[in-house]
């Protein structure tokens, strides 16, 4: 979802007040996230992923669309059904913009999408911990679900950030090829906020 500060970067999808509202549905959000976890499909190949009608996904896919989310795949899309693609890597959302846009229908869809980004999130998460058991050893020894508390202000917050994901980005050029021995999807999730004293 959110990953990158590279604004000017080709794969990141910067989201407007318009985007916004066209993206801040929750099943829209994991349509798009199975596109880029998973890569190309088709409506109903979606649905059978989600759990959903094929009626439901073509609708949200074609809104996606719409909205410049997800496009056409022309080099699968030669039979009947369409196959579907993301259009973007990532998404970034200017949060603190939208939070305080004067329209509050936008401000609900910023709400609306900050707490599936949560939801998903949380559902991720507590799918590891139900299976882990599940998967090889040196997987469960390699995961990690910690927390930590500091006391920074919000420049020495960003600094923090900023360093993390620069982390996490230098090893995009270090990916394995998906065929390779003992590789799997690895997902990263970052949460950092504020904390009142009491």
């Amino acid at each position: 979802m959110a990953e990158s500060d590279d604004d000017a970067a080709e794969d990141v999808r910067v989201l407007d007040a318009r985007s916004l509202r066209g993206l801040a549905h929750p099943l829209r959000l994991r349509l798009l996230g199975a596109l880029r976890e998973y890569g190309p499909a088709t409506a109903s190949q979606l649905a059978n992923r989600l759990g959903e009608s094929s009626g439901a996904t073509s609708y949200h896919l074609r809104q996606l669309a719409a909205h410049g989310f997800v496009m056409d795949d022309p080099e699968r899309g030669k039979g009947r059904e369409r196959w579907w693609k993301a259009a973007h890597a990532t998404t970034k959302a200017g949060t603190e913009e939208l939070l305080r846009h004067h329209d509050p229908s936008v401000r609900g869809a910023m709400n609306t999408l900050l707490h599936e980004w949560a939801t998903i999130h949380g559902h991720e998460l507590s799918t590891w911990l139900g299976t882990m058991h599940e998967w090889p050893s040196e997987w469960r020894e390699n995961s990690d679900v910690s927390d930590f508390t500091l006391r920074l202000t919000p420049a020495l917050a960003r600094d923090m950030i900023e360093k993390v994901h620069e982390v996490i980005n230098s090893y995009r050029e270090k990916e394995v090829d998906p065929d390779a021995a003992h590789s799997a999807r690895y997902r990263v999730h970052l949460h950092g906020f504020p904390r009142e004293e009491d």
